[in-house]
């Protein structure tokens, strides 16, 4: 089994990464949050998939298993989600040291986590990821929140889990649109931190879209460790962390303007991935970059099958109001992190309207 700690002082916790983990998830869950019930928060769409293995792995550790499903899709990460499962929990009458267990992608991680976060002050939190966009982005690190129509994750908190339980055999059964999705996380990885997992990335791409067990784990791992890395620095985003958001500000327009309406638009991956191509040709068009930086970002996400460029944008003066929701402005100037090269990145407060503007349209087929 490979293990990840996520380094916090007095709360530090690990990432356990291994093929066929959820069927020994139980004794994981009941060396850090002991008791006699628990809540397993599964995706519909993997519930009749994972959660018995969960749920059988949980009764045989001693738990007591209440059990509820979250729709996918990010119009479905919301307040209404978050209200029904307080329901169910104060019905329940479940005790703050009952552990809460999220299965599935990000959105039921982030609107559980966010649960968990706030029923009674908080209760114990276990993150089981299915996806990989989940495995190696959204289930380390502690930030769970849901959606408004005002725009993306306004609504939320920082609140680390217990445990990470990747089972990468999951991957097996995700579908390949989520495959990619995922990868667009790790692309952004190595753009902004390491070099060398975007030539990796580059050279076992075959390997990683056959779905070969070991260079998943691999992948798996690398991303987890930049991850962690970067959230024992900096847990709250006030500096190094907000690097992590490259592509996210265009990506989290995208998504507001389609309203979060995955199932017809964009998936987040998919936003994230157009997102860094418009950032990556601000840099280049401002001196920030050499344009190899583009061209290799441009051939791997399209070798990934990833979207480099958009037919169905809204107007662009939509999504110049959209990002002016972005919760990572400055006294009201736009942030945005911008590639130096590959492997570095740095952030650009109050870039020119013109300039980013260009980027948008850059996004249109045929610029």
């Amino acid at each position: 089994m490979k293990c990840v700690q996520v380094a916090l002082p007095g709360r530090s916790y690990d990432v356990r990464i291994e093929p066929g983990l959820l069927s020994t998830v139980g004794e994981l869950v009941k060396q850090v949050a002991p008791h006699e019930r628990a809540v397993l928060v599964a995706d519909a769409n993997v519930a009749d998939l994972h959660a018995p293995v969960v749920a059988e792995s949980m009764r045989s550790a001693g738990y007591e298993v209440l059990s509820a499903n979250i729709e996918p899709g990010e119009q479905w990460k919301n307040l209404d989600t978050v209200r029904d499962l307080y329901q169910l929990l104060l019905d329940a009458r479940l005790d703050r040291r009952s552990p809460l267990i999220a299965l599935g992608g990000g959105v039921v991680g982030d609107t559980a986590g966010f649960v968990a976060a706030t029923y009674l002050r908080g209760v114990p939190f276990i993150q089981c990821p299915t996806t990989l966009l989940a495995m190696v982005d959204a289930s380390v690190g502690g930030k769970v929140g849901v959606n408004t129509p005002h725009g993306k994750n306004l609504i939320g908190a920082f609140y680390q889990p217990s445990l990470v339980a990747i089972d990468t055999d999951t991957l097996q059964t995700l579908p390949p649109r989520e495959l990619r999705c995922g990868l667009a996380e790790c692309v952004k990885h190595g753009i902004v931190r390491d070099a060398d997992l975007f030539d990796w990335i580059e050279a076992h791409l075959d390997a990683i879209l056959a779905l070969d067990s070991a260079t998943l784990v691999e992948l798996v791992q690398r991303n987890v460790r930049i991850k962690s890395d970067v959230v024992a620095a900096d847990e709250r985003e006030s500096g190094l962390r907000a690097h992590l958001n490259f592509g996210h500000t265009f990506g989290h327009a995208i998504e507001a303007t389609q309203a979060y309406d995955s199932q017809h638009g964009y998936r987040h991956g998919e936003a994230v991935a157009l997102g860094m191509v418009a950032a990556t040709r601000l840099a280049t068009t401002t001196g920030r970059c050499d344009a190899t930086v583009l061209d290799r970002l441009v051939a791997l996400s399209a070798r990934i099958g990833l979207p480099t460029a958009a037919e169905n944008l809204a107007p662009i003066d939509r999504l110049m109001d959209a990002m002016q929701m972005d919760k990572k402005l400055e006294s009201g100037q736009l942030r945005l992190v911008l590639p130096c090269r590959i492997g570095e990145a740095s952030i650009v407060t109050g870039p020119a309207p013109d300039d980013v503007a260009r980027s948008w349209e850059s996004l249109l087929p045929g610029r």
